[in-house]
């Protein structure tokens, strides 16, 4: 009888070594950073009348627009977003993912021109939505390429990494604008520079992103497998060989779980999503995570500074412009550094130390706020600020590099694009939400508008504690199949981890046993998987190959 097959799993076939000593790996990652740019971009274009409120020229230009019309020019962003948002997976999926990040970026282009040029608020709320509207179709795309191009072991940190660079932007920013408002105050470049500054990023992307591999999950689900095989192995395998036991355990990972999505939703539309208990339990977290990254209190920074360091007695142009990039660079450091920490720390312990650290912080920065407007504490102004940035480091835990990764990770390819979709469109339409009225209520309730946020960090962390899923140590096919049942993860890695033990047996010169019986059902799975990279009749006995199943980072589960 047959002896079963040693299991192994994706850790067996990794690059040891240092990953910038592998070519394929160092160019890939330095490739990557041009679908990271988007996140710069969004950033960048999302600070940016957060930073021009503080500019006396743009006030002046546009009759220091207050209300609803600051409401509207700040969420014009978010608008043009929404209203795109439901083509754009549709575009990454029937063009492919370099396509869609190609369309979206000449759009901004277009926007920022039209935005630098703006005589008028009516033409600058239009640049404003033309920009969201083509920033829409990059945000979808650019995360997609990050989590489905990433080296096995890169995948967290890189496609943490993405939502991190939202503060490169805002760096960027705050610190041209602050820059603008030294060597040109008094004239309209003070805040025109500013604007112009948008279009560096797109115009890269214009002209590399063609440079750049498709994702091979898109190349298979088109049928292209020879050349989804090609950019793996070029990228992810020593020596570029498309026979390398990684290429094969990927290849067979994927075919694998495009076949079993394809049986269970023979097509798929955004109801897709609701259908079936693993994808309402995926959609139920990533509803929520993507409200509580923009319903946590830090919405009323984010694009209201001005008004938030106002009430509690800050007024000086300078010192609030410095306060800001300030702000941005210190949220830059402790997202990026925590995006390093994605695979060691998981996903699960991330969300609640995030959560619980914002609630304690918010309730005191309230705390503070009530002293100062109510009792003109001093000391307790000063202390708003190094409260702020405490808010921001608990915040920038989570909910900056987790946010996107997980909400990606665990849904399956079929749907990725369009839950991705979804949770961008309840991000934006909470954001949008939140320009329209954080400022009537601050100018309503004063400083009671805290207390609110403060009851919301109570129920969120209650969400995170009961319903967060913890997924570190699986590769992203295995994630993704982990809310459909525990059969369909254990599929995954033997199909996997049988296709990579045939390559190395073959590799060796082992001659596999024939006989004279028909293979069985399974084994002709088994076949039909593999697609013609080798023969199978019946299960090997005795295998040479000996491992220990083990998760991404070398520990045994």
């Amino acid at each position: 009888m047959s002896a079963p097959v040693p299991p192994v799993t994706i850790v067996d076939f990794i690059h040891k070594g240092h990953w910038w000593q592998n070519r394929g790996i160092l160019v890939l990652n330095i490739m990557l950073l041009v679908p990271l740019m988007t996140s710069a971009v969004n950033g960048l274009d999302s600070s940016l009348v957060n930073g021009l409120q503080l500019l006396p020229d743009w006030q002046s230009y546009f009759h220091e627009p207050t209300g609803k019309t600051l409401g509207l020019l700040n969420s014009a962003q978010f608008l043009g977003n929404i209203i795109a948002l439901p083509a754009t997976p549709y575009v990454s999926d029937i063009f492919g993912r370099r396509a869609a990040l190609f369309f979206g970026a000449i759009i901004m282009c277009v926007g920022v021109a039209m935005q630098a040029a703006a005589w008028s608020v009516p033409m600058f709320i239009g640049a404003r939505f033309l920009i969201g509207f083509g920033l829409s179709f990059c945000q979808n795309a650019s995360p997609l390429l990050l989590i489905e191009l990433s080296y096995p072991t890169h995948r967290g940190k890189i496609t943490s990494m993405y939502n991190s660079c939202w503060y490169f932007g805002s760096i960027v920013s705050a610190w041209v604008v602050y820059g603008s408002f030294n060597r040109a105050s008094g004239s309209e470049w003070s805040w025109r520079v500013p604007t112009l500054v948008q279009a560096i990023c797109p115009v890269v992307q214009i002209l590399s992103v063609w440079f750049l591999p498709e994702s091979p999950r898109w190349l298979v689900s088109k049928g292209m497998e020879s050349r989804a095989a090609a950019v793996l192995a070029k990228y992810h395998a020593r020596g570029n060989d498309e026979r390398d036991p990684l290429v094969m355990f990927e290849m067979a990972q994927i075919r694998h779980a495009i076949r079993m999505e394809e049986e269970i939703n023979k097509s798929t539309s955004y109801l897709t999503l609701f259908r079936t208990p693993g994808n309402r339990r995926r959609m139920r977290i990533i509803l929520g995570i993507a409200v509580f990254s923009q319903w946590s209190g830090n919405g009323l920074v984010s694009y209201y500074i001005d008004l938030v360091l106002k009430n509690v007695g800050i007024t000086d142009t300078k010192t609030k412009t410095v306060i800001n990039g300030c702000l941005q660079i210190f949220n830059f450091v402790i997202a990026t550094s925590t995006s390093m920490l994605i695979d060691f720390a998981g996903r699960r312990p991330l969300f609640i130390i995030s959560t619980a650290g914002m609630l304690g912080t918010f309730s005191c920065w309230t705390i503070t706020t009530a002293l100062y407007k109510n009792l003109g504490n001093i000391a307790a102004a000063k202390a708003t600020i190094p409260l702020i940035f405490i808010f921001y480091f608990f915040y920038d835990i989570a909910y900056t590099p987790v946010l996107v990764a997980y909400s990606l990770e665990i849904l399956p390819f079929k749907v990725r694009a369009k839950g991705f979709a979804i949770m961008n469109l309840t991000l934006m339409a909470t954001v949008a939400f939140n320009q329209f009225v954080n400022p009537w209520a601050l100018q309503a309730i004063d400083w009671w508008y805290y207390v609110i946020y403060c009851g919301w960090l109570i129920f969120e962390l209650i969400f995170v504690v009961f319903f967060i899923v913890e997924t570190k140590g699986r590769t992203l096919e295995e994630t993704a199949a982990l809310f459909d049942g525990d059969d369909q993860t254990v599929d995954l890695v033997n199909m996997a981890s049988e296709a990579a033990n045939m390559t190395m047996r073959l590799s060796r010169g082992i001659v596999l046993p024939t006989y004279e019986q028909e293979p069985s059902r399974e084994e002709e799975e088994y076949d039909h998987t593999t697609h013609g990279y080798y023969e199978m009749k019946k299960r090997y006995r005795d295998s040479d190959i000996t491992a220990s199943s083990t998760d991404l980072n070398g520990r045994a589960i």
